[in-house]
């Protein structure tokens, strides 16, 4: 199943970042350091073009931190481009950003010349909470919720750096499918776009080859080669008492079990996807959507010669 969620709003926010981005020096993207290429969002490159970036890998505490080197150097090979980690324990998470946007854009940043900064990120990637951190107040809502912000807001987060935010902003169509469970496991998609068993199924099948030893000490069960995720989240099920009448496991209350912990980093320090695993996520979704657009073509092709809008082509002629 593909999931997609792109809520009204964020057509708006698209249309605010494309008019902001003429006047802005820095574009820092928030990520989730648990699933950072999933969760870097392909439209918000298209708006910024060649806008220096800096992309913040959030959540760093709950993330595998062997991957989060991993990505950071991905990240921090890019031309134009600057990387950091952040967490909910850093106490100065102002002087990072600050620090990384000067270093991007070094002649920026003064009172006559100040720093014009849009910080962007996918919902519930952390950015409201991160902005109330860096302001000392609560600048904006906040919750384990996708989509609160709804609106565009002007901080001021130093003298001569001025800081826009950004509602949380999916894209239209995720094609790479590993990535839209990713989103949704992270809590990032709506819970009306997708099975929360779907999702859990999903996220147990990677977590079973990369994460034995967490699962088998948060649930107390036993990993072996050949357990499946229909298993293991049914012996979840059973061992956290989710039991309906004749024994019968209630599926639906394991994979919201499954997901909630995950989300909350129970389990330990999990990161869903390697830079290397997504670059072929990527091709073979990018693969996949060109063959459809082919399939959705010659459809359309077809319908518009069957009523006449166009001549039907000519056939190649034989060499």
């Amino acid at each position: 199943m593909a999931i997609q969620w792109f809520p009204g709003h964020m057509h708006l926010t698209k249309k605010a970042i494309s008019e902001r981005i003429k006047e802005i020096d820095v574009v820092i993207e928030l990520l989730d350091a648990r699933l950072p290429g999933s969760s870097a969002n392909p439209m918000l490159a298209e708006l910024t073009g060649a806008k220096p970036a800096l992309k913040v890998l959030n959540k760093q505490d709950l993330a595998d931190p062997a991957r989060t080197a991993l990505w950071l150097a991905h990240y921090n090979s890019l031309p134009g481009t600057r990387a950091i980690g952040l967490d909910a324990s850093m106490t100065t998470p102002a002087k990072a950003l600050v620090d990384a946007c000067h270093a991007l854009a070094p002649t920026r940043g003064s009172m006559v010349k100040p720093m014009r900064v849009l910080i962007c990120g996918i919902p519930n990637v952390g950015k409201s909470t991160l902005i109330n951190t860096l302001t000392g107040k609560r600048a904006t809502k906040t919750g384990d919720e996708a989509g609160i912000t709804k609106l565009e807001q002007r901080i001021v987060l130093a003298d001569g750096f001025y800081l826009w935010d950004t509602p949380g902003m999916l894209w239209p169509r995720i094609i790479v499918a590993k990535s839209g469970y990713n989103l949704a496991a992270s809590g990032a998609i709506g819970r009306n776009a997708f099975e929360e068993e779907e999702v859990a199924l999903e996220l147990l099948d990677y977590l079973i080859p990369n994460y034995p030893e967490m699962l088998e000490a948060r649930y107390k069960v036993k990993i072996t080669p050949d357990t499946t995720d229909e298993q293991l989240l049914e012996e979840i099920g059973r061992k956290r008492g989710a039991v309906l009448s004749k024994g019968r496991i209630n599926l639906q209350k394991a994979a919201e079990i499954v997901i909630y912990e995950f989300r909350a980093g129970t389990p330990g320090r999990i990161t869903l996807e390697t830079p290397e695993e997504f670059v072929e996520w990527l091709a073979a979704g990018q693969k996949l959507d060109a063959e459809r657009q082919i399939k959705k073509d010659k459809i359309e092709t077809n319908r518009l010669v069957k009523f006449k809008k166009i001549p039907r082509p000519a056939k190649p002629e034989a060499s």
